[in-house]
Order: C-alpha cells, then sequence, then structure tokens
C-alpha cells in the first residue's frame, strides 16, 4: 500500500510537471490552475492556462496591423501577456516558417490562407485546433471550418472569408442577373467591342476565376473535400459539360484572347464606365469606390440552371509547433477569433467574418456589397489544401487556354491536363 501510495504521487508529481513547462508537447489543461500567472488569473473555466512568464509573436500582414494591435491589446488587459506584432505577409508565412520555425526564430502565433496548409502540416510546423475545436465547428460557416482541416484534423481558428463575386456598374445594368441566360440576352443589346462595351469580364487565364466553369456542373479537383489526390474531377462529365459551356462564351459573350482580359483591362473598363460586370474579389472595392462608381455585389449567376460554387479561401490563426508557450498561443488564436474579434476585424480592416453570428451582425449585414460576397462564400468551393494542389495549376489553366483561344476539344484538353496532374503528383496509373 506505501509502495502504492508513493508511486501514485510520483505519477501525480510528473504530470503536474508536464501540464506547467512550455515544452511543445504540454497537455491541455482544461482550467484555471487556481493562479499560478497572471494570465490564469484572468482566464475562464473554458480557456487553457497559459505558460507561467509566457509572452507571443505573432505574424501579420500590413494591412492587419489596425486590427492585430488593437486585439493584442485586449489580450494583454485581460489575460497579463505581452504580444508582438511583427509585419510578414500571410502568403509568406509559412515558407519563413519552415525555416525560422525549427530554429526558434518563428512567431507564436501565424495566419495564412487555407490552401498552404497541406504543406505545414505535411512539415509538421502547426498544431492541431484541439482544445477549442468545438466553439471553431460552431461558430463559423461550415466551408471555413472544411477549409482549414487537413486529413481529418481541425488545425486553424478561422478568422475571415474570401472569394469572388459579381460586380455590377448600376449605371448601366440597374440589376444584378441572376444567370448567365440574363448575362448573355444583356449583351446581345449591350456588347460593342469596337467602343469598348462588354458586358462581362473575368479574368479569363486564370483558374481561380475560371472554376465555377468546372464545379458549378459538377467536376471537382480533388476529390474528399479536397483531400484526396487520387480521385481527381477535372474531366469527368460535369467538367466537361462546364468546359463547353465556357468555350460557347467567347463567340456569344466576350471576343477576345484570353491573355486580354487582365485585372488592370478590367479595372480601366469598368471605372470608365464601359464594362458593366466584373468577377473580381473585395480587394477591388477601394479602386471602384475611388473612381466613384455605383456599383453593387451580387452572387454569380447560375450556370446551366445550377448555382455558381467559386474558389474560396479562408484565413486563419495557427500555432507554431516550436512555440515555447503553445497554450498561450492557443489562447490568442482562440481570442483572435471570436465573434467580436472578427467584428472588430472587419470594422478596421474591412475583413469579412468567418463567423456565421458576425456576418448575421447589423454592422455586417447592413453592409450590401460586403452581402454579395457572403452570399458567393456560401455556395463556394474550398481550394483544396493538400500539397499536390500545386501540380493542378498550370495543366488546367493550360487546358482552359486551348479551349479559349485555340478552340482545342474541351474532353482533350482536360483528358490531357488530368494526365499532367497524375504523372507529377506520382499516381499516374492509379
Amino acid at each position: 500500500m506505501k509502495k502504492l501510495l508513493v508511486m501514485s504521487l510520483v505519477l501525480a508529481l510528473f504530470v503536474i510537471a508536464a501540464c506547467g513547462g512550455g515544452n511543445n508537447n504540454a497537455p491541455e489543461n482544461t482550467g484555471n490552475n487556481g493562479g499560478n500567472n497572471a494570465g490564469a488569473d484572468n482566464a475562464t473555466a473554458e480557456d487553457v492556462t497559459p505558460e507561467k512568464g509566457a509572452s507571443l509573436l505573432v505574424w501579420e500582414s500590413k494591412e492587419e496591423r489596425p486590427f492585430v494591435e488593437a486585439i493584442a491589446k485586449e489580450f494583454t488587459a485581460k489575460y497579463g501577456i505581452e504580444v508582438k506584432f511583427e509585419e510578414v505577409g500571410a502568403a509568406d508565412q509559412v515558407q519563413k516558417l519552415t525555416t525560422d520555425g525549427p530554429a526558434g526564430l518563428a512567431a507564436d502565433v501565424v495566419v495564412f490562407p487555407h490552401d498552404n496548409l497541406g504543406k505545414a502540416v505535411t512539415a509538421g510546423l502547426v498544431l492541431p485546433n484541439d482544445f477549442y475545436e468545438e466553439q471553431a465547428k460552431s461558430e463559423n460557416a461550415e466551408n471555413a471550418v472544411t477549409a482549414v482541416t487537413y486529413d481529418g484534423a481541425l488545425y486553424g481558428y478561422p478568422r475571415s472569408i474570401e472569394t469572388y463575386a459579381l460586380f455590377y456598374n448600376k449605371a448601366l445594368i440597374k440589376e444584378a442577373p441572376k444567370t448567365f441566360e440574363e448575362v448573355l440576352d444583356f449583351a446581345k443589346t449591350y456588347n460593342d467591342p469596337k467602343k469598348n462595351k462588354y458586358t462581362l469580364m473575368w479574368d479569363v487565364g486564370n483558374f481561380y476565376f475560371n472554376y465555377p466553369f468546372i464545379g458549378t456542373t459538377g467536376g471537382y479537383v480533388y476529390g474528399d473535400e479536397g483531400q484526396n489526390k487520387d480521385d481527381i474531377g477535372l474531366n469527368n462529365d460535369g467538367a466537361i459539360e462546364g468546359l463547353k459551356f465556357f468555350s460557347s462564351l467567347k463567340s456569344s459573350l466576350l471576343p477576345l484572347k484570353s491573355g486580354d482580359v487582365t485585372y488592370d483591362i478590367k479595372k480601366g473598363l469598368f471605372t470608365g464606365g464601359t464594362l458593366a460586370m466584373d468577377i473580381n474579389g473585395p480587394w477591388t472595392i477601394g479602386d471602384y469606390k475611388a473612381a466613384n462608381i455605383d456599383f453593387g455585389v451580387a452572387p454569380i449567376p447560375s450556370i446551366n440552371g445550377k448555382p455558381s460554387t467559386s474558389f474560396s479561401g479562408v484565413k486563419a490563426w495557427y500555432v507554431n509547433t516550436y512555440s515555447k508557450y503553445p497554450q498561450a498561443a492557443r489562447l490568442f488564436a482562440r481570442f483572435a477569433s471570436t465573434k467580436a474579434a472578427q467584428l472588430k476585424d472587419f470594422e478596421l480592416t474591412g475583413a469579412i467574418p468567418a463567423n456565421t453570428e458576425a456576418t448575421e451582425d447589423a454592422a455586417v449585414k447592413d453592409n450590401a456589397v460586403v452581402q454579395g460576397f457572403v452570399q458567393q462564400f456560401n455556395q463556394s468551393t474550398p481550394m483544396p489544401s493538400i500539397p499536390e494542389m500545386g501540380n493542378v495549376w498550370t495543366p488546367i489553366g493550360a487546358a482552359f487556354s486551348d479551349v479559349w483561344n485555340a478552340g482545342k476539344d474541351p474532353k482533350a484538353a482536360l483528358d490531357n491536363a488530368v494526365q499532367q496532374i497524375k504523372d507529377a503528383n506520382g499516381s499516374a496509373g492509379k
């Protein structure tokens, strides 16, 4: 009995030591630890307990500085944990984390677009969002949660969403068309290429913007919600149907080479008042407002009777695997991704919330432009986040280009693209 008691005490001391340390493998603590540090004194029973003496470094882009500094100030006031900000572009963070993480130089909390998640996870750079998993899943849009999940595990703390939608110039077309049939009917009376008058433009040479012509009619990139590299749906019957429809639009809607429909050209025509509609992202809002264009934003018109699905991206916080303070980092990632935090981000930077209640808040809901993007996001498809997504862009982009510019048969173009993707994935013949 005495030996058993001693062994129990030793085991208890071992568990306490493991929970209190600042190592990467420290298990979760499900409540307040009774005041071992300043942060824990203010923590709720639903929070992890931050490590004693913790301080954090956060990476984010220049555009998000106002929000990060504001939320960090609130976090420090509540938990007594200092948070420093370092400017690193979201798209550059995974690459930087690859070298700086193991070297102990990286931020404790990082943020990047979800299509970089597969690379980060396979390299062992980020920890799962396990403690706050249920909150993240119940509070945020399903598409957002799916986007920051990899191989069945949730990693991200969703913060904002992004997709493209239909901008329309109200001086040229009063209401947004709901179907592509309506778009084509309008084009019959409006299009006049000699006067640079075009009904609709999008980045015809970019698969990111061309995805609706694959995804809406039943095609897809990778199966199992973008996780299965061996299940490619880019040349199935639905994809072929969509690409045939895409091909038909050149003569009936946009008689230009794909290389002649660039962002700058579209911007010039839309702000100049001769382009009626533009499929673009929220990053365009500022330019169009500055041009004093009275515009609206609506979902992309339906294709062959089906709601158009666009590619979407999700920005989320992630906890660096090599952080000295993983518990404090988890706590910050949660704090900076709540409904209140996402509304603050929207207020300060215009980032569209992923939180479903936040999108129903008056500040967001009463903004017609934002609601256009939210509606489109709700019918969007998250870009696959597995590393093999990098093998898709060039072959499928070439297929769209061959069909649009050279009139290549859609099935032949897609079959060729898929074979190239399989070869690159090392899955040919599977």
